[in-house]
């Protein structure tokens, strides 16, 4: 299954708001460099949908505030 996350890095508090089954905005602290918070949205959205951070993977938008990305 593949999902559309719209990313907000910096911000003051880690949060996953889900739009519809496939849109979810997730805000994390960490800042866009050297990946972090790419981590941090993997962790984010592991932790909202109760999955293993190793079944989620960025498929595409690694330098974009808009990824896609697969749950196993």
């Amino acid at each position: 299954m593949r999902i559309f996350v719209k990313t907000r890095p910096g911000a003051g508090a880690e949060k996953v708001d889900k739009i519809d089954d496939t849109h979810y905005i997730v805000w994390v602290r960490e800042a866009p460099e050297h990946g972090q918070a790419n981590k941090a949205v993997i962790r984010a959205l592991a932790e909202y949908l109760d999955k293993p951070k190793a079944l989620l993977t960025i498929k595409s938008g690694h330098t974009s505030s808009a990824k896609v990305v697969e749950i196993l």
